[in-house]
């Protein structure tokens, strides 16, 4: 059963890596919105709490609520278009670092499983070679100790919770997290799951651009 869902957002400052006149780029913390829940009481999110600083911000991508790391937002509307094609179009590299629960091997890896939402169960997503849509992650591991394992995810695809049910689908649940995790593997102060870094083409120049935010667990 999931936990019903309490949304305490962390009061911490804006975290900007970097900005010009087309881009802002900012290290998401753990537990805060990317975008206004439906809810009473999830207004407060990343994305209003950037707008209330820089008024052009418009919303590009998003990252779960629990994860933490790096999000990049668009000043123009031009710019939300060029951006917007950078991820359907899979020319915007990803990586994450997680801790997962259990000893996850070999030391690197492909996984290849669709994935759809379990509707009954929502928001949980679950693998169905059936009906779900391709999903693609590599894995590298990081480190070991005698319970966890430290990895870097390599999404090739960008289907909602594609790590954290991949990791799942290896007997190596991601630690903390509230949906898929459970007994020792939930028992962490939050999901261990970070967006590390973020290489894709910028609006005005077309070159190649690469922005990191440090790993805090």
């Amino acid at each position: 059963m999931i936990p019903d869902f309490v949304y305490n957002p962390p009061d911490v400052p804006l975290e900007i890596l970097y900005q010009d006149d087309q881009i802002i780029v900012v290290n998401k913390p753990a537990g805060l919105l990317s975008v206004p829940g439906k809810l009473e009481g999830r207004s407060d999110c990343l994305v209003s709490r950037l707008q209330a600083k820089l008024w052009d911000t418009l919303l590009v991508h998003r990252l779960d609520c629990d994860t933490s790391g790096v999000m990049i937002f668009a000043r123009t509307k031009q710019a939300q278009g060029f951006l917007g094609q950078e991820f359907e179009k899979r020319r915007a590299k990803k990586t994450y670092v997680a801790r997962v629960w259990g000893q996850l091997t070999p030391d690197q890896g492909h996984i290849d499983l669709p994935l759809c939402t379990d509707w009954p169960n929502r928001p949980r997503q679950m693998v169905d070679f059936d009906n779900g849509r391709p999903a693609q992650t590599d894995w590298q591991v990081i480190a070991r100790d005698a319970t966890t394992t430290r990895v870097r995810l390599f999404p090739l695809t960008g289907r909602s919770h594609q790590l954290r049910v991949h990791m799942l689908a290896q007997g190596c649940p991601i630690l903390g997290d509230p949906i898929y995790a459970k007994d020792e593997a939930l028992a962490f102060p939050r999901l261990m799951l970070h967006a590390e870094t973020l290489s894709l083409h910028h609006p005005s120049s077309g070159e190649m651009v690469s922005f990191t935010a440090p790993c805090a667990f």
